[in-house]
């Protein structure tokens, strides 16, 4: 859903685009092997304005000033954005689409620490500066992706893995003798209606947000003002697929993990792929034509794979989009 293996942003965007050009969707890749600074926290963390990050033993952490970590983290994300600047201007013909993706602001606090040690997430106020932080950083972010593939449209995944945890209050203090007071409904869905509707002023044409199976918000994040959720197919309930149905009935987006890719050795077949999505598809109701509301995924990102493995995921990945679109077709 966003990582790759591997230190090499050359070798990287290269094999995502050759990999998956149009009518797929390319993105920009996180190289968390690199080290601090190219994690999905450490590189979200690098778009705070007016906040300050800086690693410590326990992780990343507010602080009063700019540390070596929150450059390290910029100059890792800039190097990137020349990267693909370089790659896609090289293309004969550029996709008309590119996803990027970063930490929503709720799975932000439950990672970033206070001055005192404890998790963002435990104070109401940090948790407020972090969405309007990162709300005001994300413009000047997409500006440098617009201006990297020019007039391609820009579409942003919203991870929140740690959704589940934040809304049933079971995160733990640093102590480990209790948890976080569980964050209200409705303050999730302010803090991600304030990061969404800065995407959009900021040129984003579309923007998902990505959970794990387990107890994922779809209502929420659609109420929010989503347009999709991005979720794994393992182990999702029939009241969660029952409310993708109703999302794309409703003209959402649905992005499927279809491709288990979290165990090792070879890939799931692609009719095995097709079919996970297409039996609960047909079960609800849900006619043929509805399906190009579907964008298959991983069910996680690629970083424990070799690049080759990876290469071998998005290639089948491309051909299990192939085998739904023939059911669409009939």
């Amino acid at each position: 859903m966003g990582t790759w293996p591997g230190d090499d942003p050359l070798e990287a965007t290269r094999i995502i685009r050759g990999e998956l050009g149009s009518p797929h969707l390319p993105f920009l890749a996180e190289l968390p092997d690199r080290g601090v600074g190219s994690d999905a926290l450490g590189r979200t963390a690098s778009l705070l304005e007016e906040l300050a990050v800086d690693v410590q033993p326990h992780g990343w952490r507010l602080v009063d000033r700019p540390g070596k970590d929150m450059r390290r983290a910029a100059s890792a994300l800039s190097t990137d954005l020349n990267v693909l600047a370089d790659v896609a201007g090289a293309e004969d013909v550029s996709p008309d689409e590119l996803k990027v993706q970063l930490v929503g602001p709720l799975s932000l606090a439950a990672g970033l620490y206070l001055h005192n040690g404890e998790r963002a997430l435990l104070d109401h106020g940090a948790r407020r500066d972090l969405a309007a932080s990162l709300a005001a950083g994300v413009g000047g972010y997409l500006t440098r992706v617009a201006a990297a593939v020019p007039g391609a449209r820009l579409v942003v995944q919203v991870d929140e893995p740690a959704i589940a945890a934040v809304l049933a209050g079971t995160i733990p203090t640093a102590s480990g003798y209790r948890t976080l007071r569980a964050v209200a409904a409705s303050e999730v869905r302010e803090s991600w209606r304030i990061v969404m509707d800065a995407l959009r002023g900021a040129g984003a044409a579309g923007v998902v947000v990505s959970f794990p199976e387990i107890e994922a918000p779809i209502e929420l994040a659609l109420t929010s003002g989503a347009d999709g959720v991005a979720l794994p197919l393992k182990a999702l309930t029939n009241r969660q697929w029952e409310q993708v149905a109703g999302a794309v009935e409703a003209g959402k987006q649905f992005w499927a993990g279809a491709l288990e890719v979290a165990a090792a050795g070879p890939l799931p077949r692609v009719a095995d792929c097709v079919e996970a999505v297409w039996r609960p598809w047909r079960q609800l109701g849900l006619p043929p034509s509805l399906l190009p509301a579907v964008r298959v995924t991983p069910s996680a990102g690629l970083a424990a794979r070799t690049p080759a493995e990876a290469t071998a995921v998005l290639n089948r990945l491309t051909q299990v989009a192939d085998g739904l679109n023939q059911q669409a077709l009939g």
